[in-house]
């Protein structure tokens, strides 16, 4: 017999739609996803949902992504965290309450939810396609910026002196994923690693670039992160190690890289 959590998931997946635009009403749908800045519904692109898929898998309808926090589940999760439920019968009943299925006094409502573990243990998954870790082995697969597009696209912009940089890298090939159709395109891309006070990568910037150099892909959105973001950031420095007694903060990495270039 299916656990009640898992058949209230897999109907809420059935609607994924629907509940993207009741929960999340701030989005917009793109293709065969819906998106939105957070879980609270603050307007933006962080945060993915799949509108079609599969019935179960990473590929599942209902299935969501918060690229800016790593944070990732289903429609129950979703639920939780929009509506700041903390009791797994809680949970439950907002999801009957939106399927209008009638409330079942049987459930154990005493049981905690967890956002980061989920309902049960049984349901907690791998971190196997967690976004770090794909953004750490992006990273690693791409190349030294030195005599690439991103080098090209760099010094159109500017930017003279950055070939050095540890942070930036360049990836010839990277996946593209249009919002306004399902389909991915591959185009070069200049990759920026996000770390943390340790350095440690746990994010990255993409941004896609003409395949000339002269500039970014003419796609809807040339640039996107992946990965956990909150709190961090690409340091641009051409070394590693201690900051030095000059030290500038800003937001995009152009405008930075002329900085530390000048």
């Amino acid at each position: 017999m299916q656990h009640p959590a898992a058949d209230l998931a897999r109907r809420l997946a059935s609607e994924a739609e629907a509940v993207c635009r009741n929960y999340l009403s701030n989005g917009r749908r793109a293709g065969r996803y819906w998106l939105v800045g957070d879980v609270a519904n603050t307007p933006g692109r962080s945060l993915f949902v799949r509108l079609h898929g599969s019935e179960y898998g990473s590929g599942a309808a209902g299935k969501w992504t918060d690229s800016a926090t790593g944070q990732y589940g289903d429609l129950l999760d979703l639920i939780a965290l929009n509506r700041g439920l903390t009791r797994f019968a809680d949970v439950l009943d907002e999801a009957r309450a939106f399927l209008r299925l009638p409330h079942d006094a049987t459930e154990h409502a005493r049981v905690p939810y967890s956002a980061d573990l989920g309902f049960s243990d049984t349901r907690r998954s791998t971190r196997s396609t967690d976004a770090s870790e794909a953004a750490r082995r992006l990273f690693a697969m791409s190349q030294p910026i030195h005599g690439t597009v991103a080098e090209r696209y760099l010094r159109n912009r500017g930017i003279t002196s950055m070939s050095g940089s540890t942070s930036l890298r360049f990836h010839p090939r990277c996946y593209y994923r249009c919002d306004e159709e399902p389909r991915t395109e591959i185009w070069p891309a200049m990759i920026a690693a996000v770390t943390d006070l340790t350095g440690d990568l746990t994010g990255v910037q993409r941004t896609w670039l003409d395949r000339s150099g002269c500039g970014k892909a003419n796609l809807t959105t040339p640039r996107r992160a992946m990965g956990h973001l909150l709190g961090h950031g690409v340091r641009l420095g051409l070394t590693t190690g201690s900051a030095s007694d000059a030290m500038a903060a800003g937001e995009g990495i152009e405008p930075c890289s002329r900085s530390v270039a000048s």
